[in-house]
């Protein structure tokens, strides 16, 4: 298994599209958890992160150029209970709405496919935080047209048991730019999770995302014995 350096992997690409980290912190007493959106378009772009209690939103940052909010405007973070999802899209209700019925975090995504952005198709990714009496475990999810064929959805779900400290996975949409972009391909990646606090990740995370391309980054922190939480939220357009 290869372990990436979080700035090298962020540098490796100019346009990683949408992505999610869940990991645990170094002293494993947090589970960790980041999202990111990047943009090429302006319709993209022209969005930030808002908090809404526990959970946090995407807006339109500036109204009059908001062209189309189907993909565009939804939940990312919400909690359930001991659960915390986070998602690329409106799927982050359907998780929340069918788990909240005892569904399971994969039943809930099969009623869900990839973006119909065509061409694109862009993957739906998603994460769920649980918090447990024993400690914490998660999953990330990817549901992705089939060599680009929009008749097929192709879904992954990937599931961490007692994760070792110091360790996050960090699943995006797309392998790079390009017309049509490339869907992500492979297991999620393993990344080295520094024993640094919350705003120093952030600041990490921010500043190795490609300046043109990044739009907004929602970083959390919990508690894994109490459940407590620190997030953090940094927008391009402020």
């Amino acid at each position: 298994m290869k372990v990436v350096n979080i700035i090298d992997e962020l540098n490796s690409l100019a346009y990683h599209g949408r992505g999610i980290i869940i990991g645990k912190s170094a002293d494993g007493k947090k589970a960790v958890t980041a999202y990111f959106i990047m943009g090429r378009s302006e319709n993209s772009r022209n969005r930030v992160f808002v908090a809404e209690g526990d959970a946090m939103r995407t807006k339109a940052y500036d109204e009059s150029k908001m062209i189309d909010p189907h993909l565009i405007i939804y939940y990312p973070v919400r909690v359930l209970g001991n659960k915390t999802i986070v998602t690329n899209g409106d799927q982050t209700d359907t998780i929340y709405d069918l788990m909240d019925k005892q569904m399971t975090f994969e039943q809930a995504l099969r009623t869900r496919e990839f973006e119909d952005d065509k061409p694109n198709f862009t993957p739906r990714i998603s994460g769920i935080i649980r918090l447990e009496k024993d400690g914490m475990n998660y999953a990330m999810s990817i549901l992705k047209s089939a060599e680009g064929d929009d008749s097929s959805c192709e879904r992954f779900t990937y599931a961490y048991s007692n994760p070792i400290a110091g360790r996050a996975k960090f699943i995006h949409t797309y392998n790079g730019d390009g017309n049509p972009l490339p869907s992500f391909e492979g297991e999620p990646k393993t990344l080295e999770l520094p024993d640094v606090d919350i705003d120093t990740l952030t600041d990490m995370i921010w500043k190795n995302l490609n300046q043109d391309n990044k739009v907004s980054l929602f970083v959390r922190y919990i508690d894994i014995a109490s459940g407590e939480s620190e997030t953090r939220i940094v927008n391009k357009n402020v």
